[in-house]
């Protein structure tokens, strides 16, 4: 059945150790409505990994077909496995007024605001108070080797440097404020003409009114 309200593609993008996940986590604890995108991929599970839950898991024949088809909203090669975003649950769900929260980079929500559902994308890019800052919230973890923080470094640039394709733009140096501002952006971007289906019908009934006299 057709919602009232047509739900959002929710980008969310940063470098690591920006806050992106955590602000995530308080996205979908603030509304139940907000659901996660649930990405394809060829690598195999790991141990305790559900298929359907955790991820699409998919032969490398089968995701290539899927990509062929149209099938998939945006789609990489990572590390030697491909992953992606299956169209057909994510329009589902924005059709019955669901948001579809999505945790990818650039490249990924280049191609999904160039996809066929790109009129219902609300793209938002976390930026960090400094470099400095970054790196301390990456050591802080305790979960990351001086290597892999290191690359984690590297990698920052080249995603800061894509900060101006995004709808919004958010320097995440307190984080409940940063809450705070994504809720209102989130809460706007539902108002858009475009999430509301019924708006068209609603105005055609105000100007039969209006034909038929109803007005003072």
């Amino acid at each position: 059945m057709a919602s009232e309200r047509r739900g959002l593609l929710i980008i969310l993008s940063s470098p690591s150790g920006a806050g992106k996940s955590t602000l995530a986590r308080r996205l979908r604890a603030w509304d139940d409505r907000i659901v996660f995108s649930v990405s394809a991929t060829t690598r195999p599970p790991r141990p305790g990994e559900e298929d359907g839950v955790d991820y699409h898991f998919l032969t490398e024949s089968a995701f290539k077909k899927e990509v062929a088809a149209g099938g998939m909203l945006e789609h990489a090669h990572v590390f030697g496995n491909f992953y992606g975003s299956p169209k057909p649950p994510v329009r589902a769900a924005i059709e019955q007024g669901h948001d579809v929260l999505f945790d990818i980079d650039w490249q990924g929500a280049q191609q999904i605001r160039n996809s066929e559902l790109g009129l219902h994308t609300l793209s938002i890019f976390l930026l960090p108070p400094s470099i400095a800052e970054l790196k301390r919230r990456l050591e802080s973890r305790g979960q990351d080797s001086a290597e892999t923080i290191a690359r984690r470094m590297q990698k920052s640039w080249d995603e800061i440097s894509h900060w101006d394709g995004y709808d919004f733009v958010l320097v995440n140096a307190d984080l409940d404020e940063t809450e705070a501002r994504l809720k209102s952006i989130v809460t706007a971007a539902r108002l858009r003409r475009s999430q509301q289906p019924g708006l068209t019908e609603h105005v055609r009934r105000l100007q039969a009114e209006f034909e038929d006299g109803g007005t003072p």
